[in-house]
């Protein structure tokens, strides 16, 4: 095989011949990543040392000729892994390595940064993380060249060429000499050398021969399914089939769904063999699929899915379930053509959920309609070079399909024997030993399984369990597994750790089975929920998620800088890996990490502006976390304040003494249904008296309350002061029943009867219903260990229960139904509905004691009528909230009383006023109250014990008892004053919750529309800025503000640029920190090259023979900036 160390032109290598194109599609079935034919794998296996010396890879030549497995000494590759290690620790965290390592590439070759329009901080990741894949798996050749190939299809894009591989190459041995020297030593160079050679060489060697295919399959793709790329390069679709074609994440289940019935049912149902069709079976089928397919009415179809299941109605495949399976993973299957990794992947899961198919599965019969449906979707471009691209995806994938095809079946039902036959001892020894075999094989997994014994038998429980569960539900699985995947990204957990414990669980498995088919039955299945956690981790790490997981503001704006202005708020707020999804913000919440929870909410409530639009991330957060309130209310209530902030600005400029405020309330009032929003109840629910407070909470309460809710809780309360009314004129009026006329009596009876039967029927129907509800919902509160309902926890609720049964009592107490066949008498007062007569009289005063009662219940039921006034409000609630000092006091003078009572009783004296307990009991009430006549004072004078009894418990009660009230009562006052608004604004919140209900939805709607949120609200004149604000105008000395709340920048307009550098504010700190690094780097230059003088090593050679006058130029621009850094 041929070398080269210089450039050359690339040889595409199209076959002419079917001949020519199935050995080609071997060759290439090889190079995506499966194992060698039996030959050819010994053959590779057989390579030693002295073959791979002979010039096939070397640290020389760059060869971009062939891609074979690049086998190096086990020193050289352990040296290499040590330096690499080595390298790693020399940065506080992984970045910071990866920064050094792009600095270095960079600052080599300028020229190479036009290759790369990746944003810095994003690349030098994608750089530690691809050369940390390349050197953790040279011990593993087949291994390490399925991750140069899927680097290498990654790299497509890129213009690789020898002289700028050999720069890279240069570069990096060039930086680790200098960070490391003393470990390398000549052959760990070569070793290095050779290895970025290989790599390298590997990137050309596949972008000159699969460039041009990928590109066909790419765009031939996209027009198929009518894809085209947006300003910021996102592929979406055409308009007119957004509407027919939603998230097909989101549409997962019901695509698959209406794909199933396309296709004659669902997976239980097998394939109909031909034999048991009609004569005309192929016609009639055409017609009943074609009514099947979910088609737009008078729709052609326009994308590959409605063209395939089309022409597979046509073509008499319509009864051919499995090939739904195949369409629903087409599109992942076509995206990830050149990651071989995911395409097996995909493969794999398909051919789990192919075997529950029953029949025949020819898999030839998907390329003919899948051939038939592109030539009709890409007419004009189709050509032979397409046919042969086509073909050869389906080729490869066919071959992976079939290496899996027939074995499901058999592996599920032997590891289902096996996980069933296990004992609780077996159980418990196959826990045990997996984690020992994984520490004894990875260490450093210790420091991440920090957990409890039984929450680590668990964990192994489920991953043993998942290895069967895959097999019989794959599709549940695989979201499953992607959902736990995402979870583990917020852990920050390596990825490198999977592979030991896979080991581990497969070496642990092995002691208890004995079938082979068994193990490999486990082994398959655990290797492929491996690879699905590893690939959804590494998806989902991004530079935003590396941040929290530190809990770093400084980190998370430096990573969110680097997005595109219009994709920055999503990088925040959305991590999409599969059909699964993952928020940052909201796990910086739930896991703690404020700091960077408060930076996340900050930039995305910060408004941006380039000379084209404004850039807010209000709409796009509560559209991902409509319950973002909430969430914070329940996590992080200390957020609250600086969400609300960032819903308000105000403009810099005054105009006639007055400042424009916008503020940002949409969200805050309506939800996604045009409903009204549940912010209200979420904060009122919370009790937090000072967020309540807040500019933009006041302006939603006071708004929704004045224009909406004030209404409707006018007129609940308007019955309850018209049903006041009325009882009041039935039992307080014409009280003398004796002298009451006949006009009077009817108004009594009148009034009596309404309150009985609209006040009370309807009051017992209500409570019956709740506390139904309560109960057979197990919605209840317990009170000194008795079940009650729930809703009796608001005692406006427990008030009108007691009124209720109050009522209830005075209709069996009522004098006129007492006195009604008793009209006649002679007595005074007589008359239709009296109540002059002997049962009545009898009735009088216990009816009187009710009426009483229900008098102050009804009146406190209308204590809410306060609301009204937020100062009267404020006053009641401080009534309330001081009134558990005033029943502490009757409490104390309760006890008191008694004492003395019992005191003075027991006392040998002669007074009649305290003959007897209540007596005395009486006397001293009426001395506390100031009232007991000073006269009979006189007459304690034959009794002096008496008398000092009664000083003493003056002295007790008035003196000390009531000036302790008093005293407590002042500082309960003082620590409610400061809240006082902000209980009453609570309470107003309450009512608006409870009064919306029962507003109607026109005129929810047409309050909605007179504020025009859907309209943009200016920031100045001409100015039309964001809609979902409300502008009013403010004093201009109530908010000063200096600075302009709107970061606007020049340059570029596109989506698709970054905001440029902004001053966060921190410039101190950060110089300081960055003057430390710079002393490190310095530090670490320098010692090396003091440490080589003398030494004779082939290290030291290779680093003296650097540039003696470009190392003290370094060394110059290195003490310079350092001193401008300290000035």
């Amino acid at each position: 095989m041929s070398q080269r160390s210089g450039s050359g032109a690339p040889e595409e290598e199209l076959s002419q011949q079917s001949g020519e194109q199935e050995e080609n599609l071997e060759e290439v079935w090889d190079e995506f990543g499966e194992e060698y034919e039996e030959g050819e794998g010994e053959e590779a296996e057989g390579v030693d040392n002295q073959n791979m010396n002979s010039g096939i890879y070397n640290a020389t030549d760059v060869n971009d000729q062939v891609l074979e497995e690049l086998h190096l000494p086990e020193d050289i590759v352990s040296g290499v892994q040590s330096v690499w290690e080595g390298f790693m620790k020399t940065g506080s965290t992984r970045d910071e390595a990866g920064e050094a390592l792009y600095s270095a590439v960079f600052d080599a070759a300028p020229s190479l940064q036009s290759l790369f329009k990746t944003p810095r901080a994003v690349m030098a990741m994608r750089f530690i993380l691809g050369l940390n894949q390349i050197i953790m798996n040279l011990h593993d050749p087949p291994a390490l060249k399925v991750v140069v190939e899927t680097l290498g299809f990654q790299h497509l894009e890129l213009e690789v060429t020898i002289p700028r591989v050999v720069i890279f190459r240069d570069a990096i041995t060039d930086l680790l000499s200098v960070e490391l020297g003393h470990l390398m030593n000549t052959r760990i160079v070569d070793g290095w050398k050779t290895v970025l050679n290989y790599v390298g060489g590997s990137y050309i060697y596949i972008r000159v021969k699969y460039t041009e295919r990928l590109k066909i399959l790419a765009s031939s793709w996209a027009t198929a399914n009518n894809r085209m790329n947006d300003e910021n390069g996102e592929e979406y679709e055409n308009a007119q089939n957004q509407d027919a074609h939603a998230d097909d994440h989101k549409e997962e289940p019901k695509k698959r769904s209406r794909f199933m019935n396309a296709f004659g049912g669902g997976g239980s149902n097998n394939d109909k063999e031909d034999s048991n069709q009609d004569k005309d079976g192929s016609g009639s089928r055409e017609h009943e699929l074609s009514d099947k397919i979910n088609f737009r009415k008078n729709a052609v179809p326009t994308t590959y899915n409605e063209m395939f299941m089309f022409n597979a109605a046509v073509m008499g495949f319509g009864d051919k379930g499995w090939m739904s399976e195949v369409l629903i993973s087409f599109d992942a299957i076509v995206r990830n053509v050149s990651n071989s990794t995911r395409l097996q992947e995909e493969c794999d899961v398909l051919s789990l959920r192919m075997a529950k198919y029953k029949g025949t599965i020819n898999l030839a019969e998907y390329k003919a309609v899948m051939l038939a449906s592109l030539r009709s979707l890409v007419p004009k471009d189709w050509n032979s070079a397409h046919e042969i691209s086509w073909s050869w995806l389906w080729e490869n994938v066919e071959r992976m399909i079939k290496a899996n095809l027939g074995k499901p079946a058999v592996q599920e039902k032997s590891l289902a024997k096996l996980l069933t036959n296990w004992d609780e001892q077996t159980r418990g020894n196959v826990r045990r030993g997996i984690y020992a075999t994984f520490f004894q094989l990875a260490p450093a997994g210790q420091d991440y399984f920090k957990q409890s014994t039984t929450r680590l038998h668990f964990i192994a429980d489920r991953i043993v369990a998942m290895t069967l569960e895959i097999f019989r539900d794959s599709t549940k699985m695989v979201e499953d597994i992607s959902a736990m995947g995402l979870r583990h990204v917020g852990y920050g957990i390596p990825t490198e750790l999977f592979g030991p414990f896979v080991t581990a669980c497969v070496k642990v498995v092995r002691t208890v089975s004995e079938d082979e088919t068994t193990n490999e039955a486990f082994r398959w299945s655990l290797g492929l929920v491996s690879r699905i956690l590893t690939r959804v981790i590494n998806e989902g790490s991004t530079i935003v998620m590396k941040a929290i997981n530190q809990n770093s503001a400084k980190l998370l704006r430096k990573a969110v800088a680097c997005a595109p202005r219009g994709k920055r708020a999503l990088w925040m707020l959305n991590i999409q890996v599969g059909t699964q999804s993952i928020s940052p913000l909201l796990w910086a919440i739930e896991a703690g990490s404020l700091e960077a929870a408060k930076a996340i909410i900050v930039d995305l409530l910060t408004i941006r502006a380039d000379r084209d639009r404004y850039y807010y991330g209000m709409d796009t957060m509560f559209e991902r976390h409509p319950d973002m309130v909430k969430r914070l209310v329940q996590d992080a209530p200390a957020l609250l304040a600086t969400l609300f902030d960032g819903l308000v600005w105000r403009s810099r400029t005054t105009e006639n003494g007055v400042r424009r405020v916008n503020y940002y309330v949409k969200h805050l009032m309506v939800d996604s249904k045009g409903e009204f929003a549940k912010t209200i109840e979420w904060l009122t629910d919370n009790g937090d008296p000072k967020i309540v407070c807040h500019p933009v909470i006041a302006m939603v309460t006071d708004l929704i309350w004045s224009r909406v809710a004030f209404r409707a809780f006018l007129y609940g309360k308007s019955w309850e002061i018209f049903s006041l009314l009325v009882f009041i004129i039935g039992v307080a009026f014409f009280v003398d029943v004796k002298q009451q006329s006949d006009a009077q009596r009817y108004i009594v009876m009148g009034c009596r009867l309404f309150t009985y039967l609209f006040s009370l029927c309807p009051r017992i129907f209500w409570h019956t219903r709740k506390i139904c509800a309560n109960y057979r919902q197990r919605d209840i509160i317990t009170f000194w260990h008795v079940p009650l309902p729930a809703y009796l926890s608001k005692w406006q609720d427990l008030v009108a229960l007691f009124l209720t049964m109050v009522l209830l009592a005075m209709l069996v107490f009522e004098p006129i139904l007492a006195c009604f066949g008793e009209s006649n008498g002679d007595v005074q007062g007589a008359g239709l509905f009296t109540q002059a007569c002997d049962r009545g009289d009898s009735m009088s005063f216990t009816y009187s004691v009710m009426c009483v009662i229900a008098m102050f219940f009804y009146f406190l039921l209308t204590i809410d009528m306060s609301v009204f006034s937020t100062r009267v409000s404020a006053w009641v609630l401080i009534v309330f909230r001081v009134m558990s000092e005033v029943w502490l006091y009757i409490a104390g003078m309760a006890f008191v009383i008694l004492a003395f009572s019992c005191a003075v009783v027991a006392l040998d004296h002669t007074n009649v006023e305290f003959e007897t307990i209540p007596e005395a009991a009486l006397s001293l009430i009426l001395v506390s109250l100031l009232m007991f006549d000073t006269s009979k004072y006189d007459t304690m004078h034959d009794d002096p014990a008496l008398l000092v009894i009664i000083v003493i418990y003056m002295l007790v009660s008035v003196t000390f008892l009531l000036n302790l009230l008093i005293a407590q009562m002042n500082c309960a006052y003082q620590c409610v004053y400061e809240d006082m608004v902000g209980y009453a604004r609570l309470n107003r919140g309450k009512i608006v919750m409870e009064s919306m209900p029962s507003v109607a939805k026109w005129r929810w709607e047409r309050f909605i529309g007179s504020l025009k949120l859907d309209e943009p609200c200016e920031f100045g004149e001409g100015d039309i800025g964001l809609s979902g604000a409300i502008q009013v105008l403010e004093p201009a000395s109530q908010n000063i503000t200096t600075v302009d709340m709107i970061r606007r920048f020049g340059g570029s307009t596109s989506p698709a640029a970054q905001w440029p550098e902004e001053d966060i504010g921190n410039a101190d700190a950060d110089r300081l920190s960055q003057l430390e690094k710079t002393l490190e780097k310095a530090i670490r230059r320098l010692a090396p090259r003091k440490g080589k003088k003398g030494t004779g090593t082939s290290s030291s050679q290779d680093v003296s023979s650097m540039d003696h006058n470009s190392e003290s130029g370094k060394a110059e621009d290195q003490a310079s900036e350092v001193g401008s850094i300290s000035n």
